[in-house]
């Protein structure tokens, strides 16, 4: 199935190049896809003439990272961005993926794109490399403060990306908290487990702790964006700082025949913690595809998330999405 992707290409710590480069090697890798790179073509240059499947969309500069995200998407003209994010609108494209300022990317997501119908607020999904498969944490940042009504939608958002995008049959779910007992966390988070444990079209195992992040205890994880974000970036951290440690005593002068041997499974482990792996976070409930990428993406990290907006236009995303909040709401 064809899919077109609108890419800020101005956006990310190293764009133009790395995300010119990034969409060349998205449209070779996938025959079905068109990627419409959105910004200065004086920065971008003649390298995006390099694929048929690459077209480059005029557009005025980037997002500058202090500005406020609102207010940076609705300037005329309009940065790159959102300029991308109306052609999702006007049904030009049918995904966003940005590497840019990423409260301005959710901002021209919700305030251009729209919201899917019965959707309060979307949410992001990122994705954490379980034990033994994927696990969505739902959300990852999207949204600082959450009611208990607008977690219960987060399960349900988590579970149609994790069905629908990856491909998990039946996924389960379980709300972040301090503690496995329904009674731990504060009066928010009590009624949230009494939402989604009472919803029949959820799969839920109860509350889980950051400890479980990694362990494929559930599919996903349900947090608002503040404890989410923050369990991320731990995640994050602790698996660099893990990885880096390991990698020093099986690469160093005492490491010997054993260090050597160690070096294509630390490898392995490398490719499956790294953030480029899947791209970039999915913003679920809008009534397009989004894909928030990481700000230091390299080129291979702008094509997995071209790819991965892909993957979400062909399941058809948003409509499934929208197709479980009706459910949700009779």
């Amino acid at each position: 199935m064809p899919a077109r992707v609108a890419v800020d290409a101005l956006g990310g710590d190293d764009a133009p190049a790395a995300v010119v480069r990034g969409a060349l090697d998205a449209v070779a890798s996938d025959p079905d896809l068109e990627v419409l790179l959105v910004g200065d073509p004086a920065l971008i240059g003649a390298a995006a003439r390099d694929s048929e499947r690459v077209r480059v969309v005029p557009a005025a500069a980037a997002v500058a990272q202090d500005a406020d995200p609102a207010e940076a998407v609705r300037a005329d003209p309009p940065p790159s961005v959102a300029a991308a994010a109306r052609l999702v609108r006007d049904g030009e494209a049918d995904a966003l993926v940005s590497a840019g300022h990423s409260g301005a990317t959710l901002a021209a997501a919700v305030l251009l794109v729209g919201r899917a119908p019965g959707v309060s607020r979307p949410a992001l999904a990122a994705v954490l490399p379980g034990a033994t498969g994927p696990t969505v944490l739902v959300d990852a940042g999207a949204n600082m403060d959450a009611t208990a009504r607008q977690l219960h939608e987060f399960a349900h958002l988590g579970c149609a990306f994790a069905e629908d995008v990856l491909g998990v049959r039946d996924a389960t779910c379980g709300l972040l908290a301090i503690g496995e007992e329904p009674g731990k966390g504060d009066q928010r988070v009590k009624e949230a487990h009494a939402l989604i444990a009472a919803d029949p079209a959820l799969r839920y195992r109860g509350s889980v702790e950051g400890r479980d992040a990694l362990t494929s205890k559930v599919d996903v994880i349900v947090a608002d964006g503040f404890a989410g974000n923050v369990l991320l970036k731990t995640c994050e951290g602790t698996a660099r700082e893990a990885f880096r440690r390991v990698r020093a005593e099986a690469t160093g002068p005492r490491a010997a025949l054993g260090g050597l041997l160690l070096r294509p499974a630390l490898r392995r482990v490398r490719d499956d913690l790294d953030p480029d792996t899947y791209g970039g976070a999915h913003l679920l409930g809008a009534r397009g595809v989004a894909v928030v990428a990481h700000g230091a993406a390299r080129p291979h990290g702008i094509a997995q998330a071209c790819r991965y907006a892909a993957e979400g236009v062909r399941a058809g995303l948003p409509d499934r999405i929208a197709a479980r909040m009706a459910a949700l709401g009779g």
